[in-house]
């Protein structure tokens, strides 16, 4: 089977690491993988795993997009895929336009996944065109059925899997945490609280700072550990962050680390993951990866990141925009044993075999 996904770019998130992680599952089952962006960093890593990547400017929301849809369409008859599955708005209407100008028989499986619960307008329509579509959550499938008009049989929903093989309980290797005290020395014996997640307002950061301030007058050797960069656009949020900080007494209780590449060696090191969007969200991965190490997560109780963690640790759940609640859940936890289960259908192995039994009921279907 040859798999082309098409996504804005490779940075990172949610949606860009969990693309690159089912371009190098599809390889090492014997598929191949072709991921289409405009780059990233996580290129060079989709490369190394056997998939190929094409840069084109499909990610820029503005009408000179549209005139990629023409060189999308010649891509398309080049590489001739059995199944595109579109995973962001602008690309799936420049993918939907260039599609719709190929002969009918030579069409491609289509297929969209709907990574959240974006507003309900014509441009996001798009997301609905496709036969086949994946929610990632039960509060994203309410959502398509309640917003367009889809037939239910028409949606699967498979979670976002979390590669149990990468994210396995284990201490911390040595010299990372070597490193690490070199590097953050105010981390060391401390008990940590990681806050992870790119920097943007919604994510919650300011609500975790709310949070430590209240947290360490219960337990005074807790530390805040923010782990997230800010893109360019977000630098003046970061800086509001760190002004906060200050305002809050918080500077010898709070590290921003920045962007990291080595998540998985903080969830080891962490005493309590923290998830604290502010709105609803269709997903939390950050939870099942920090579960699948052994560390308990606390969150509010909204959204699919409520489905994750009823499922896998109902004692993190806590009303949503609680912080006094949220900062006693975190205290309670950090005297306690955690009892996790991250239960098969928040694997990965589990949603690579769903996503590829939707992509032969697309290919028979088209």
């Amino acid at each position: 089977m040859r798999v082309l996904q098409v996504l804005p770019a490779l940075n990172s998130g949610g949606v860009e690491r969990g693309s690159v992680e089912l371009a190098r599952e599809l390889v090492n089952q014997g598929h191949e993988s072709i991921v289409l962006s405009s780059g990233g960093r996580l290129v060079e890593q989709l490369k190394a795993e056997g998939s190929r990547h094409v840069t084109m400017p499909i990610h820029r929301k503005a009408l000179a997009s549209f005139g990629q849809i023409r060189p999308v369409r010649r891509l398309l008859q080049e590489l001739r895929p059995d199944v595109i599955h579109v995973r962001s708005r602008l690309p799936a209407w420049i993918i939907w336009l260039a599609w719709r100008g190929l002969p009918e028989a030579s069409r491609p499986a289509l297929v969209s996944t709907f990574h959240g619960m974006y507003s309900v307008n014509a441009y996001s329509a798009i997301m609905a065109k496709p036969h086949h579509l994946i929610a990632i959550s039960q509060c994203v499938e309410q959502y398509i059925l309640s917003n367009y008009k889809v037939a239910p049989e028409r949606i699967t929903i498979i979670q976002r899997g979390v590669d149990t093989r990468a994210f396995s309980p284990a201490p911390p290797e040595p010299h990372w945490l070597q490193q690490l005290y070199r590097d953050y020395p105010q981390l060391q014996g401390k008990k940590l609280i990681l806050m992870p997640g790119r920097l943007t307002r919604w994510k919650g950061q300011e609500a975790f700072l709310a949070m430590m301030s209240e947290l360490i007058q219960r337990d005074p050797e807790a530390h805040g550990v923010v782990v997230g960069g800010a893109e360019k656009s977000k630098e003046g949020y970061l800086a509001e962050l760190e002004s906060r900080t200050a305002e809050l007494g918080l500077k010898q209780h709070v590290t921003f680390t920045g962007h990291r590449s080595d998540i998985v060696e903080f969830y080891r090191l962490a005493d309590v993951v923290c998830h604290m969007s502010s709105k609803p969200e269709p997903f939390g991965r950050t939870l099942t990866e920090a579960l699948a190490v052994g560390t308990p997560v606390v969150a509010f109780d909204r959204g699919g990141a409520a489905e994750s963690l009823s499922a896998c640790f109902p004692a993190g759940l806590v009303p949503p925009d609680d912080l006094p609640a949220f900062a006693e859940r975190v205290h309670q936890l950090l005297n306690q044993q955690a009892h996790i289960q991250v239960h098969p259908e928040f694997k990965l192995e589990h949603q690579v075999q769903a996503t590829l039994e939707v992509y032969r009921k697309a290919m028979t279907d088209a």
